[in-house]
């Protein structure tokens, strides 16, 4: 079933569903009285979404014995990266109107900034490393080892959430839990 070209498929539009609903809330002009602020939050929850997708694939397919879920796992975190992207330029260009300045010093007053940006620069490797081309010019224990950059950019997008909320951790302590736990499981594996 999962060696199926139509699985594939099939999760290639699930991760595309939020951004249809995003474009046809938008259509509908459903984005509520802050549409950056919407705008903003969505695309990072899916960002968040996405890469704890990414992580929780190899101790899936091993616990549930399906190792085709390998299959997914670059995808996932592709679009984990296209929804980075889209959260960035939300905030460079909606918010920011790429004000230099207005970022410079947005760094300076709100750290959970740089986390984010931290996040997202280490996606950055991962998403132009995913090529079989890469994979071959790296050899596969550099390419496993850079890769491993996931698990900065899973711990920083999880305490730039953390971060950014006020009072109501629940989302990101969710997240950060998720994260923890997947992280926890592969040290247990290598210790092991």
């Amino acid at each position: 079933m999962l060696r199926n070209r139509w699985t594939k498929v099939f999760v290639f539009v699930l991760c595309l569903t939020p951004l249809f609903w995003l474009g046809w809330r938008a259509y509908r002009n459903d984005l509520t009285a802050n549409p950056i602020e919407l705008i903003t939050r969505y695309t990072g929850d899916w960002v968040l979404r996405l890469i704890v997708a990414t992580l929780a694939v190899t101790p899936l397919r091993k616990l549930l014995r399906l190792p085709d879920l390998i299959r997914f796992r670059r995808m996932i975190g592709l679009f984990a990266f296209f929804y980075g992207v889209l959260h960035f330029i939300t905030y460079l260009w909606l918010d920011k109107f790429f004000e230099m300045r207005e970022m410079i010093l947005d760094i300076g007053k709100r750290p959970f900034i740089t986390a984010g940006f931290a996040a997202f620069l280490a996606m950055v490797p991962l998403a132009i490393t995913s090529t079989t081309g890469w994979i071959r010019r790296l050899g596969g224990k550099r390419w496993q080892l850079l890769h491993r950059l996931v698990y900065v950019s899973a711990i920083a997008g999880v305490v730039h959430y953390l971060w950014l909320v006020k009072s109501d951790i629940r989302q990101p302590a969710i997240y950060g839990a998720l994260v923890g736990v997947l992280l926890l499981y592969r040290a247990a594996v290598k210790l092991r």
